[in-house]
């Protein structure tokens, strides 16, 4: 990596955790410490922290520059997702409803299926939260323990 390139916080951060880490380890007196990590704070680019890490073993100070991926051929708002498209197919369907003469019963009836739909799942649902709540109320009742053992009751 250049040497002029400029440096973040974050990079100046990592290469001051190596230092209290060499520090820790004892390669490094309090003295050197604290001269090391002023020059690695006020420091620009990277042949500067790399100045402070010369002497001490350790690998690259800061990452390797992320990869490029290819550009793809087209551009992005052009590249098609298969998902599937059926928002846009639904509102066509109740535009076409609103507009053709006398279709308006037509677009009642669609909105009359799904609220009936609703309400069926909303019933159900509220049917099986009913059965599985008086099932754990009977095994309480009864003393079962739970999944797993142990004589401890609910």
């Amino acid at each position: 990596m250049d040497d002029r390139i400029r440096v973040s916080d974050a990079d100046r951060d990592r290469v001051a955790a190596r230092l209290r880490d060499h520090f820790a380890e004892g390669r490094l007196t309090s003295d050197e410490m604290d001269e090391r990590v002023s020059a690695t704070l006020s420091a620009k680019t990277v042949g500067d922290l790399r100045r402070v890490m010369a002497d001490l073993p350790g690998g690259a100070l800061v990452p390797p520059p992320a990869e490029h991926r290819p550009r793809p051929a087209a551009p992005s708002w052009a590249v098609r997702r298969h998902r599937p498209r059926i928002v846009p197919l639904i509102l066509l369907a109740l535009l076409v409803a609103l507009l053709i003469p006398g279709s308006g019963w037509l677009l009642f009836a669609l909105v009359k299926i799904f609220l009936v739909f609703w309400l069926v799942v909303i019933l159900a649902g509220v049917l099986v939260a009913g059965r599985l709540r008086r099932r754990m109320h009977h095994y309480r009742q009864s003393g079962f323990t739970r999944p797993g053992g142990g004589y401890t009751r609910w």
